[in-house]
């Protein structure tokens, strides 16, 4: 079963967010997060709140008391891509200016169990 977090215009280039998610990308949660924590580029702090908020959407969606601990979960895709972009003019010598494009992205990120759930269990949860 997978679940999806979306993290939408994120202060931040596409590039620099790229640079984190490529390294978190096919590694089991936990593995992400401990690297998360302890990367020193600001987009690590934005990744965590996202993978921490998959981990959760994992949860709330099994309907059950179930951990995402037991099921080995992995960052089964991170994509980030661009969002629209603020444009400012900064003072220039001569009368001129200057562009300035303060650049955001949009991360979608998805965590899937890689252990199966037990069909015996899940049907005794429900009666």
């Amino acid at each position: 079963m997978e679940a999806v977090a979306k993290l939408k215009n994120c202060p931040m280039s596409a590039r620099k967010m790229r640079l984190v998610a490529d390294v978190i990308r096919g590694k089991q949660v936990d593995d992400a997060l401990n690297i998360l924590r302890y990367t020193k580029k600001e987009a690590a702090v934005w990744m965590e709140k996202v993978l921490l908020s998959a981990i959760s959407n994992w949860e709330f969606k099994q309907q059950m008391a179930l951990s995402a601990d037991d099921h080995d979960l992995i960052v089964k895709t991170v994509m980030v891509d661009e969002a629209g972009m603020l444009k400012r003019f900064r003072p220039a010598p001569h009368g001129r200016a200057h562009r300035i494009r303060k650049r955001s992205n949009h991360v979608t990120l998805v965590v899937e169990n890689s252990i199966p759930f037990d069909e015996e269990f899940v049907g005794d949860e429900e009666e």
